[in-house]
């Protein structure tokens, strides 16, 4: 079972330290249909406005980025390359501009609801590897755009958990700028975490926050 909701002090940090701490956390989706929850296996951090040129906030509050400013907690979703959405939490104080990217997690509830939503997914560890498998497998879409994770009442929200034993990071994926920051985070052990290393070559572009937030 999942911890506790999620706290807004607990997300206002820098989000480079926020965004590994979240890892081992619950994101759990409430539908008609049922339940689905997953354990998060990997995040990327993206930064506020002027500081971080990968992410959706460097040019401010802008229509589409606006919900990054806060308060912490949000759910960005955002439709990347016009093929999928992903699905990010607003992390420190309001008016900063940061976001965690949710890259991958492990069903650890409502398999078979998740597996009804990814018909392609070959084996469990495949269900939520990488941001758009993930939104697809939790049901997430454009009508989360601005939920409170933190929110007993909300249906998308975000639990405690236990972190991983070894957690480690590399550059971010699917950007063209900022590509030294070692701002992706995974779970070491983790089968769910997306394929691609750093130093790996991906075979067609895909997220990071674009998959970007």
């Amino acid at each position: 079972m999942p911890g506790p909701l999620v706290t807004a002090e607990q997300l206002l940090g820098p989000v480079d330290e926020v965004a590994p701490a979240l890892l081992g956390c619950w994101v759990v989706t409430d539908r008609p249909e049922g339940r689905v929850a997953l354990r998060l296996t990997e995040v990327e951090a993206y930064s506020g406005a002027g500081e971080d040129p990968a992410s959706h906030a460097h040019r401010g509050p802008t229509p589409r980025a606006a919900i990054m400013f806060g308060p912490p907690g949000r759910l960005y979703v955002y439709f990347s390359y016009g093929v999928h959405w992903c699905a990010n939490v607003v992390v420190g104080p309001d008016g900063r501009g940061s976001a965690v990217l949710l890259r991958a997690g492990e069903v650890v509830a409502g398999e078979p609801l998740a597996r009804s939503r990814r018909t392609a997914a070959k084996a469990a560890r495949d269900l939520a590897r990488g941001p758009a498998r993930l939104t697809q497998a939790l049901g997430i879409g454009p009508d989360d755009r601005g939920a409170d994770l933190l929110d007993p009442a909300s249906p998308v929200r975000l639990h405690t958990g236990h972190p991983p034993p070894a957690v480690a990071a590399g550059p971010r994926v699917g950007i063209s700028v900022a590509t030294e920051l070692p701002w992706r985070f995974w779970d070491a052990a983790s089968d769910t975490v997306s394929a691609f290393r750093p130093g790996g070559r991906r075979p067609r572009r895909a997220a990071g926050q674009d998959g970007r937030p």
